[in-house]
């Protein structure tokens, strides 16, 4: 089962890709955690990682690539994966074809507008570590948990929000149509309970 992930910042996909991973026992494959664990461990790749950032640059396409499918020859993805945040542009998805073909692209779909509401309204405890939303907390100012002051995240401002759902529609969406005339992608209504659109995914993997 070799999944891949996809949907724009706030549609829950972090959610989802949890409850996957649990159930079908398979690795939670994360572009930014595997950077991390490369520069930690100081391996060849993570060293050369490492030099690209401090120089303020981002990773080039085919070092990203290099690292994803040093990932994926590791033994505990031999009865598949999830990967989450990969591919983010048609180099990368094209690549990917080549060293491991996902049996299925899942698209969690949710309109921009309410992902903007989605996103505004989540409120972080900095003590406990506790998120809420406006929707449930209502204009409380503290954390229902411990009592300290909820903050707005810098990266949940409307205008933040706004520049990672342009990036995320100029370089991510030319993906779908990728994988439609691969004939990988299954398309999963966002807008609905957490459980629900899990039922849903549950279906498309059978």
């Amino acid at each position: 089962m070799k999944i891949v992930l996809l949907g724009a910042p706030g549609c829950g996909k972090g959610t989802q890709a949890a409850k996957i991973c649990e159930k079908y026992n398979i690795p939670h494959i994360s572009t930014g955690d595997i950077f991390r664990e490369n520069i930690k461990n100081q391996t060849p790749l993570g060293i050369k990682v490492r030099a690209i950032m401090d120089s303020g640059n981002l990773c080039p396409d085919d070092v990203t690539c290099e690292i994803v499918k040093d990932r994926l020859l590791k033994d505990d993805c031999k009865n598949g994966f999830l990967l989450d945040g990969f591919p983010r542009n048609l180099y990368q998805a094209e690549a990917l074809e080549d060293f491991a073909k996902p049996t299925v692209v899942i698209d969690i779909k949710v309109d921009f507008s309410k992902i903007e509401k989605r996103i505004t309204g989540r409120r972080s405890c900095p003590r406990c570590g506790g998120s809420f939303h406006i929707d449930f907390i209502g204009s409380q100012e503290n954390c229902p948990e411990c009592g300290a002051k909820l903050i707005v995240r810098k990266d949940d401002t409307p205008e933040v929000i706004r520049e990672r759902l342009l990036v995320y529609r100029n370089y991510t969406e030319p993906l779908i149509d990728f994988y439609k005339k691969q004939g990988s992608l299954r398309s999963i209504d966002g807008d609905r309970s957490i459980d629900e659109v899990f039922e849903e995914i549950i279906k498309v993997l059978g």
